[in-house]
C-alpha cells in the first residue's frame, strides 16, 4: 500500500501523485496541511526516509527565511517546528511498507515502484 503526503496546491506534489497514477498505483492520499501529522507520524516518516528533520525542510519558504534560517535546533525541536509549520515539509513524500522517498524529482519514486 502506497501513501502520499500531498499538497494539492503544489505543482511538484501534483506531479508525484500523477506519476504514481500513471504507473497504475492508487495511493492513499494524505493532505497533511488539512490533517496535520502527529509527532509520532513525522518521526516514523523520517525513519522510513532515513533522514533528519533538517533534511526535509523547504528552505525557500518565507517562514523559514524569517523565523528559522541560520538558527540551530535539535532534531526534536525541528520536529515540533515542522508539525507547527507543515508547509516547511518537502513534498510529496511517498511511503510504501518500511521505506519512504521524497518525490522530487518524480523519478525518485521509482525505488518504491520496482
Amino acid at each position: 500500500m502506497f501513501k502520499i503526503y500531498h499538497n494539492p496546491r503544489c505543482r511538484k506534489s501534483r506531479a508525484g501523485l500523477q506519476y504514481l497514477v500513471d504507473k497504475g498505483i492508487e495511493p492513499e492520499v494524505i493532505e497533511y496541511l488539512k490533517n496535520p501529522l502527529s509527532e509520532a507520524e513525522l518521526k516514523d516518516i523520517l525513519v522510513r526516509l532515513n533522514k533528519k528533520p533538517q533534511d526535509i525542510i523547504r528552505t525557500q519558504e518565507v517562514v523559514y527565511k524569517s523565523d528559522f534560517k541560520g538558527k540551530q535546533f535539535t532534531d526534536d525541536e525541528w520536529v515540533r517546528i515542522l508539525i507547527e509549520n507543515p508547509r516547511l515539509i518537502q513534498r510529496p513524500i511517498v511511503v510504501k511498507a518500511y521505506k519512504a522517498v521524497i518525490g522530487d524529482p518524480v523519478e525518485a519514486l521509482d525505488v518504491l515502484i520496482t
